[in-house]
């Protein structure tokens, strides 16, 4: 089983690229839940190797990003505000882990602090990946999406791009406890995905059954 995991985190770190790095940081900034956290880290770790350039890293980190923003803000721009609740309260949305709180949650922040919330929230967790969803929703103008965005992003990767490379600094400690680390990595992806079929199946109860404890 050990082997079978430190398989997998090997196989992960040796396919982590640029192209790689893009595709994963679209999907992080969709409303797919995947952490970014998974992404910059190893791939800042390659470049204090000398396998990637450390500002190649944050700049496709942050162009993946804005790719996965600009999905969400063009769909909530064409659909509108009825459809994505609708959609939000969907069992597939659920299992995604957006329902009609996280959205309303997100509208209110860009609410309250309006264009700049397209910044501030690329910072802020459990916002991150919605806050693109109210910018389209009330049609904010691109150019200023697209700005505010980019730089939220690219702080925000920056300071996971730090974090790898101080990894690295602790790189005689993590190659003690490499199984470890590789049995933890591994077992949070399979923690994250019984949390989404968890909470998909208890917005379904919830839903059949209001008001039952």
């Amino acid at each position: 089983m050990f082997e079978f995991l430190q398989t997998i985190t090997d196989w992960y770190m040796n396919n982590i690229n640029y192209f790689t790095i893009t595709v994963l940081m679209a999907i992080e900034s969709s409303f797919i839940p995947f952490p970014s956290e998974i992404v910059i880290p190893p791939a800042a770790w390659k470049a204090a190797q000398g396998d990637l350039n450390i500002f190649l890293v944050v700049l496709f980190g942050t162009f993946g990003a804005l790719l996965g923003a600009f999905f969400n803000y063009f769909i909530a721009y064409f659909l509108g505000r009825k459809l994505i609740y609708s959609f939000a309260n969907t069992r597939f949305a659920h299992l995604l882990l957006i329902d009609t709180a996280s959205v309303e949650k997100s509208e209110k922040f860009f609410i309250k602090h309006g264009r700049i919330s397209t910044f501030i929230g690329r910072l802020v967790p459990a916002i991150r990946q919605l806050i693109s969803i109210p910018a389209g929703l009330a049609k904010m103008k691109l150019m200023d999406f697209v700005l505010f965005t980019f730089l939220g992003s690219l702080l925000w990767n920056v300071i996971l791009a730090v974090l790898g490379y101080f990894l690295y600094s602790q790189k005689a400690l993590l190659d003690l406890y490499y199984r470890e680390i590789s049995i933890a990595f591994v077992g949070l992806a399979g923690l994250l995905v019984l949390y989404m079929i968890y909470k998909g199946f208890r917005k379904r109860n919830d839903k059949n059954f209001p008001g039952i404890d």
